[in-house]
């Protein structure tokens, strides 16, 4: 993540009316200023389209977390709609033209992870599972040593967010994109309406393709994809899945972990736990 600091700008409140004089109380009366952090985006902007503000946007601009931003952190409302991390970003980018939920996963995390250091710090514990002998014990990590995976697949088109990949068994030509934030609640709350409902039965898999794959062999008809995932070929579905993993762009986070049972080193996937925005205050 960048260490520069640029200086305090007008967060959130939009242009004011002609005539209305506004005051930054925290500047002018306390002294200090908000820091800003300039956000590397993974996606270099390269899938969204002409008329968003993320077009070809090779950072973007956010203001260090505030205790505002722990009332959004601890919403209720917010938690129950599975919307807690897109205001969360909306509250702290600079453009408030940015639609957080349009922007694809990594890039959100990007962010995300930046909003985590500037508002906490860097260091975050978290329990991992050593892969040699099984044991979960606490390692201690420093979140600004993750590092960016650039996208690096070329999209269909200039500035849309579809990618072709060649399924391995039935020969057909999938279109798929990126899931975003949008795309993550709706999964979420549709998930959540079949429990509701008893059926306990998990389509993650399935149901994540569904929104991925926006055609197959030029057909574009939900109804037809749809049937078309529920009965593709098992390595089909394993080959498309591992393929949009490799080159989704976001933070590689993968860290290395020291397991104090059998001492082994090993690089282990860093969870997100309860802790990642509510550390423990020394």
């Amino acid at each position: 993540m960048s260490n520069r600091r640029e200086g305090n700008q007008v967060f959130g409140a939009g242009v004011p009316p002609v005539g209305v004089q506004t005051r930054d109380v925290l500047k002018d009366d306390f002294g200090y200023e908000i820091p800003v952090e300039s956000v590397p985006l993974p996606s270099g902007g390269a899938v969204y389209p002409p008329d968003s503000p993320l077009h070809g946007a090779a950072t973007l601009n956010i203001r260090a977390m505030t205790a505002k931003e722990e009332d959004i952190l601890t919403s209720r409302a917010l938690i129950k709609q599975g919307k807690v991390i897109t205001a969360l970003l909306q509250s702290c980018l600079l453009d408030k033209n940015v639609d957080t939920g349009k922007m694809i996963i990594g890039d959100r995390n990007a962010i995300m992870i930046a909003l985590r250091i500037t508002g906490y710090g860097s260091e975050y514990t978290a329990e991992v599972e050593c892969p040699s002998c099984r044991t979960k014990g606490k390692g201690e990590f420093d979140l600004s040593e993750l590092s960016i995976k650039p996208l690096e697949l070329e999209p269909v088109r200039v500035g849309e967010n579809i990618f072709e990949f060649l399924l391995p068994v039935s020969k057909k030509v999938v279109h798929f994109r990126f899931l975003t934030g949008a795309d993550e609640e709706e999964i979420q709350v549709f998930q959540e309406r079949k429990k509701k409902l008893g059926n306990q039965s998990d389509s993650l898999v399935t149901t994540r393709l569904q929104f991925a794959i926006q055609a197959i062999d030029g057909k574009t008809d939900k109804a037809l994809i749809a049937s078309f995932i529920r009965s593709m070929p098992a390595r089909d579905s394993l080959m498309l899945r591992t393929f949009i993993d490799k080159n989704e762009p976001g933070v590689n986070m993968r860290v290395e972990y020291e397991c104090s049972s059998c001492g082994e080193s090993s690089e282990v996937a860093l969870p997100l736990g309860a802790s990642f925005f509510w550390p423990n205050a020394e």
